[in-house]
This record gives structure tokens, C-alpha cells and sequence, in this order.
């Protein structure tokens, strides 16, 4: 069904061609409104009856959603091209860049995946007795709640809530499962006369509880702490901040949906093989530590991740892929604004990569500054981390000139900036980052950019992120054979000291994507550069230390097919000449063993032969290991009876 376009000028404040946009997008548009949330009220009620439209208006989404709902029809789809586009100083045609975010707006997307989270409200209080114990009366009514003390006060007669006194040991988990351990603990003695008593203390007591409420004042209980759910955190000598947090936590009860932000396939997990540790990007970006090593792949525990995406942008193999929206889904988005915008007869377009936080920038820049450029093009995710180098130079490919990443205070920055220097390397300088959160500057900045030439003929490659990444470089850098990459980068070559390599093969069993290889018919190591991760399982597990790396991107059609890294003569079979092993591994090893006490006679030639050979070898020996003595004659009939004195 055909879907219809709503338009509003709001009030003559911004020029927009509903037809000429409709047109190019291939949906129809209804006639232009001037106050469509106000005085144009019953146009919106209108288009809601007949159902499948698009409001381009998203201020006043609340008041459309509330009319919807008046009506017993589905919300609309809201779409912002007001502060987006129509409100700019810039004199150019907004119509390229308006159709670029329609048809951005008309891609498929299906509903992110969840998981409940249930809280039954248990909550646990740490900090001072003032301040804790004050807070537990606020939400004893709403709460079920504990306080952990450090000392024993004098406490009321009947508290309304659970008091305990200890040291917390450690605390593990989120909202609604947290687990927390705890030394000299000491509960109330309820019995007896006189005031409340405390128990002898015991250590390593356990509870779990729902809610985390931490009032000490000290350092926070977990790693980046502030993205931790179900964890508040306030300073006990800042009322204001104590009065909200307990507000949050009296919230915090009920079931909870939680998105799942990543998606993981651990086949493809280069981490570990036979007990040596591989790639760790991931583990060593993770802030909240909701990755972990298990076994020979990494997992992701989704109650702690908080879908920062920095691990999807740095893994090499796609064993972690953010699915918030997922990653095919922003590349989709990249290539349509590109392909959209100049479809509509636009030229030099530039991409502004931000989150909700960068979208509030923008709103202001919009109604009190200058906006954005009409060749910009903003591009909003959840998290700015997930943007990594891949979708960076996917950007350009498609006909992007340049790309800025505008980061928000909670934008995770040392992974931010690996993949903007990666992204550098592979396409030059026209991915920057624009580090403001003044909306003037920021409109200033993209104003007085002067932007390069965008690619001559673009490309929209598919696959994965590494094939995405590596056609889309080569569709940039027309002409050369290899791009010099930073350290840690996810592609590159494997170097062999053939002096040094012995052919034992042990890198080829072991390395997780088959970029390494053997020949069953030579002694023989092939490397295929463009499956290679750089995981260092190779180089930990080389026994001569003849490995190392060197970060590179080739972009020939060498890198596609196996290459020869190490080669020598085999050995030909003593007996049969059937070849097996190295030439020169045997001879080594025959050197070695010449003169040894158990390597005397025949058993040193067993050496020189074939699997089959050597086998014959020692089972024709008179020393046979598997020889055993004469076997027993066997009894019959006639030797019973012969021994039997009635016969």
C-alpha cells in the first residue's frame, strides 16, 4: 500500500515541495498544511482515518499519537524535516536532502528484540545511617527495603524496614538480579528487652535483591557505573541528588523490557583454540564488563550490556554484531541517503553521524541558530560506538564527500577514536570527529567546512562488515595495491622467518578463520590474506617464534587466493618412496638421535620411513613390542580322553 505523505510549513517558517518530494520518494502527498497541530487539526484527523501515513512533524508527536488514540486508529509514522532541513540558513534547495531522509524513513525495519526483566522491588541501601536511613522511610511504603550499615546505631523500636550492618565484599549483576556478598554480617536480634541488638558477625553472607541504591559516597560499585540499570547512585552530602535518586528507585518495580543491543554468533569467535588466547578487542573495550571469556569464544551477559555497540565496530569476524538496529539495516540507511539525496539532483554530500544527545544539538541549532548546511545529512543512531570504520568507509563509497561523528557525553571515546584513525588510513582524512556540544559551534564547524569531491562513480557493496569495508577502500583508492593500517587493525598479512618456520603446521590447526592452510600432497604453509583477523593465535601458538604481523589492507586479487608463505622438499619413504613429512625436519631429527641407546639398528631407519612402512617394520622385527610369546597348543577331545586311566 502506498503510503501518504502529511507536510507542514509550520506557520510559512520553511519552504517544502510536498509533490516534488512525494514524486521522488514514489509515495502520494495530500495537499500542504500551514498548522497542522492546531488550526489544521482535522486534516491530521483526516489522514489518521485513511491510515498508512507519514507526519512530517515529530514536536508535536504526542499530540498526534493522543488524537490516534481518540480515534481507534494506530499511531502515524513521524518523520523530522523541519529541524533537519526546512529550518536553515543556508539559501541551497533542501528538496536532495529532504528526499534523502524520506527515503531513508521508508526502509523496512523490524522491532527490536527483548527480554523481560522482572523487579519485585527489593532494594538495597548502602551509606552513612543519616542519609540511608532516611531514605529507606521514603520508599519503605513503595519498596521492600534492606539497609547495610558499616556500624550499629541506635535504631527506632520497630523500623518499617530491614537494617543489617557489615562490609560489602562484592556485588554482582542488574536490575532485578543483582547478588552481593557480604562480610561481618550482623542482623537484629529482635528478642530480649531493652534497645535492638545485633548478632555476632559472620563473613561471606550472601542476598540477592532488585535494586541497588548507593549512597556511601565512595567509589561506585561497578565499571562505568552510570550505564549500569537497576545501580543509583547519588552523593549523601547533595539532598538534591539523594531526593532524585530515591524518586528512580521507587520506580524501578515492575517488568521491564530490555533490548537485546547485540547479536552473536560464537562459530566465528577467533578469542581462544586449545587453551591460547586469540583476540580480546572486544573484552578489552567492553565498559561495563558485560563480556567475558567462555572457553574458546566470548560471551554476552544482556542484563549488564548496555549496547554501547563499540564492540560490534572493533570485531574482526562478526562474531558480535550490533542488532539494535542491526548492522546491515545502517548500511542500508548509509548508501540510501547517499543514493536518495543525489537521485533528487543533489551534489557534495556530507554525513553527520550522531545520537539522541546530537539530535537535541541539532533541534537547537534548528529553531535559535543557523541549522545544518542543506548538503549535510544527519544520520541518528542509538549509540554513536556502533559507527565503526566499516560503516565509515561504506559512507564514502556510496558518494558521501566527508563524514563527522558528533560524539554525546556518555560516546565511549578511546574506541571512538581507534576506528575514526582505521577509517582514516583506509580513505584519508574525511572522516573527522566534531567534539562539541555547543549547537552553535557545531553548526559553525559543518558551515565552514570545505569539503573534498565525493567518489566519481559510487559503489554499494554487500556482505559482511569486513567485505563491505575492504570493496568499498578499494573503490577509493583506485590504483593501489596496499593501504599501511595502525597497529591492532582487524587486516594484514602473516609473516614467516623460513628460517626459522619448521612446518609443524601447529598455526594452521588452530587459526579460527582458515586464512591459514596447508597442502596434503607438499610440505607447505598458504596464508589468504583477506580471511586473516590479525588475532595473534598464530604467533602465541608458534613454537619458533617465526610468525609476526604486518597491519596492511591489500587491496589486489592476491589477497582472495592462497599464497605460498613457507615451502620445502619432502622426504621420500626409505622403503616404498611414498613422500612424507620435511626433508629436512628428518634429517635433523636423524642427526639428534644417531648414536642414542634406544635409537641402535633398524629402529633408527623407522625413522625415514612411512607411516605403513614402519608399522611392517615393526611387526617383522624380533624385537617387536606387539610380539608376543609362543601361543598354547590347543586342547582337544582326544588330549582330555588320552589322559584319563579307563581308556
Amino acid at each position: 500500500m502506498v503510503k501518504t505523505l502529511i507536510t507542514c510549513d509550520c506557520q510559512g517558517s520553511m519552504q517544502i515541495d510536498s509533490l516534488a518530494l512525494a514524486d521522488h520518494a514514489g509515495v502520494t502527498a495530500a495537499a500542504p498544511c500551514s498548522a497542522l497541530c492546531t488550526g489544521q487539526i482535522d486534516r491530521a484527523a483526516e489522514a489518521l482515518t485513511k491510515g498508512d501515513t507519514i507526519f512530517c512533524c515529530t514536536q508535536e508527536g504526542r499530540s498526534f499519537s493522543a488524537l490516534a488514540e481518540e480515534l481507534g486508529v494506530d499511531a502515524p509514522a513521524l518523520l523530522d524535516l523541519r529541524d533537519r532541513a526546512g529550518w536553515s540558513a543556508d539559501e541551497a534547495p533542501k528538496l536532495p536532502k529532504m528526499s534523502a531522509l524520506l527515503a531513508e524513513a521508508l526502509l523496512p525495519a523490524r522491532p527490536d528484540r527483548t527480554l523481560d526483566v522482572t523487579s519485585e522491588g527489593l532494594c538495597l541501601i548502602l551509606g552513612p545511617a543519616g542519609v540511608a536511613l532516611a531514605a529507606a522511610a521514603h520508599l519503605s511504603p513503595y519498596l521492600g527495603v534492606t539497609v547495610l550499615l558499616e556500624d550499629t546505631p541506635d535504631l527506632p523500636d520497630r523500623p518499617d524496614f530491614d537494617v543489617i550492618a557489615g562490609r560489602l565484599r562484592k556485588a554482582t549483576g542488574a536490575l532485578g538480579q543483582f547478588s552481593v556478598t557480604i562480610d561481618g554480617l550482623r542482623m537484629i536480634d529482635p528478642t530480649g528487652r531493652g534497645p535492638l541488638r545485633f548478632t555476632e558477625p559472620r563473613d561471606g553472607g550472601t542476598s540477592a535483591c532488585d535494586i541497588l541504591l548507593d549512597l556511601r559516597g565512595a567509589q561506585p560499585l561497578f565499571s562505568a557505573h552510570d550505564k549500569r540499570e537497576g545501580y543509583l547512585r547519588a552523593d549523601p552530602a547533595h539532598p538534591p541528588s539523594v531526593a532524585a535518586a530515591v524518586m528512580a528507585a521507587s520506580h524501578l518495580t515492575g517488568i521491564f523490557e530490555k533490548i537485546l543491543h547485540v547479536r552473536t554468533e560464537p562459530l566465528l569467535c577467533a578469542h581462544s583454540r586449545a587453551e591460547q588466547t586469540g583476540c580480546t578487542r572486544c573484552l578489552d573495550l567492553c565498559p561495563t564488563g558485560a563480556i567475558s571469556p567462555a572457553g574458546e569464544f566470548v560471551t554476552v551477559d544482556p542484563m549488564i550490556c548496555a549496547g554501547c555497540g563499540a564492540c560490534s565496530a572493533v570485531c574482526p569476524s562478526g562474531a558480535i554484531s550490533y542488532d539494535a538496529p542491526p548492522v546491515d539495516l545502517i548500511m542500508s540507511r548509509i548508501q540510501t541517503l547517499a543514493k536518495a539525496y543525489r537521485e533528487a539532483g543533489g551534489d557534495t554530500p556530507r554525513l553527520l553521524v550522531h545520537d539522541a544527545h546530537g539530535a537535541e544539538m541539532i533541534r537547537l541549532s534548528a529553531r535559535h541558530g543557523g541549522g545544518l548546511p542543506a548538503n549535510v545529512i544527519p544520520l541518528e543512531l542509538p549509540e554513536l560506538n556502533a559507527f565503526g570504520h566499516a560503516e565509515a568507509v561504506a559512507a564514502l563509497a556510496a558518494g558521501f564527500a566527508d563524514v563527522t561523528l558528533l560524539p554525546s557525553p556518555k560516546t565511549e571515546r578511546p574506541a571512538m577514536e581507534a576506528q575514526v584513525l582505521l577509517a582514516r588510513a583506509m580513505a584519508g582524512d574525511t572522516v573527522t570527529i566534531l567534539d562539541t556540544t555547543d549547537p552553535d559551534a557545531m553548526s559553525d564547524a559543518l558551515y565552514d567546512g570545505d569539503p573534498a569531491a565525493p567518489i566519481d562513480t559510487p559503489v554499494r557493496p554487500m556482505g559482511t562488515r569486513r567485505q563491505i569495508a575492504r570493496q568499498s577502500a578499494r573503490a577509493l583508492n583506485p590504483g593501489t595495491e596496499a593501504l599501511a593500517l595502525p597497529d591492532g587493525a582487524p587486516y594484514g598479512a602473516v609473516l614467516v622467518d623460513t628460517d626459522a618456520c619448521t612446518l609443524c603446521l601447529s598455526c594452521v590447526s588452530l587459526c579460527p578463520s582458515g586464512a591459514l592452510g596447508d597442502n596434503p600432497d607438499l610440505p607447505q604453509l598458504r596464508f589468504q590474506e583477506d580471511a586473516c583477523l590479525q588475532c595473534g593465535l598464530c604467533a602465541n601458538i608458534c613454537p619458533e617464534d617465526a610468525i609476526t604481523y604486518e597491519p596492511r589492507l591489500n587491496l589486489t586479487d592476491a589477497a582472495l587466493s592462497q599464497q605460498v608463505l613457507n615451502e620445502e622438499e619432502p622426504f621420500a619413504c626409505i622403503e616404498c618412496g611414498s613422500l612424507f613429512g620435511v626433508k629436512s625436519s628428518v634429517e635433523r631429527i636423524m642427526d639428534k638421535l644417531s648414536g642414542h641407546a634406544m635409537f641402535t639398528g633398524d629402529k633408527l631407519r623407522m625413522i625415514q620411513m612411512c607411516d605403513d612402512c614402519r608399522v611392517n617394520a615393526q611387526f617383522h622385527s624380533k624385537d617387536n613390542p606387539f610380539q608376543g610369546g609362543e601361543r598354547p597348543k590347543v586342547r582337544t577331545t582326544d588330549d582330555y580322553l588320552s589322559k584319563r586311566r579307563d581308556h
